[in-house]
């Protein structure tokens, strides 16, 4: 194992997976209207949908990095998928009394990554850059993705306490509304981004 490596993968790692991103923000907006443990399960696919992307992508990243055009289409639709999420969020009721039938779940979790852009990107620069980190070969690749999984799961569960947090600080109806349509509109703002990067 390259030592000098692995700490540079880590500086790479621990901000992809900390700052503001659709699994973040969508893990925020969530945690405010449901709370954190109606959202373990769209977490705990996030992680899995995460880990088998990762994978994929280490063991392809050749192949992948031949392939901008699907990797832009994928980044589109995934933009145009999480704008849909903000919309709704944006236009749901005030997150005191939330209707848990309305939360998603593990599959959203686990298939959202296959078409969130910043996921790909992400993968894609952490296998070019620091895939041999922990030596050659398929198993290597499966330990960089759980090095990844080690910052990547705490980051979302941060965001999910924080949106948590936020709804106890907002848990009048009409403050709920306005929480609501703030996290809403970062998660467009998001895809916006994301789509705008896609296009350009």
């Amino acid at each position: 194992m390259d030592t000098t490596l692995l700490l540079a993968a880590i500086v790479f790692i621990a901000p992809m997976c900390f700052t503001p991103g659709p699994n973040n923000v969508l893990c925020a907006a969530h945690g405010a209207k449901y709370g954190v443990r109606a959202t373990l399960p769209l977490t705990a696919g996030m992680a899995l949908g995460w880990s088998v992307l990762g994978v994929m992508v280490g063991l392809a990243t050749d192949l992948l990095e031949q392939q901008q055009m699907l990797l832009r289409t994928l980044e589109a639709i995934g933009a145009l998928y999480i704008a849909w999420i903000g919309l709704h969020v944006m236009r749901s009721d005030g997150v005191g009394e939330a209707d848990l039938e309305g939360r998603l779940g593990f599959r959203t979790g686990a298939a959202l990554q296959f078409v969130n852009g910043k996921a790909w990107i992400h993968f894609l620069v952490l296998m070019a850059g620091f895939g041999s980190v922990f030596g050659e070969g398929a198993m290597a690749k499966v330990a960089l993705v759980g090095l990844n999984l080690s910052f990547g799961y705490p980051a979302v569960l941060t965001w999910t306490a924080l949106g948590a947090q936020l709804r106890r600080l907002f848990a009048s109806e009409v403050a709920g509304r306005r929480l609501n349509a703030a996290l809403g509109a970062l998660l467009i703002g998001v895809a916006a981004w994301l789509l705008w990067t896609a296009l350009g």
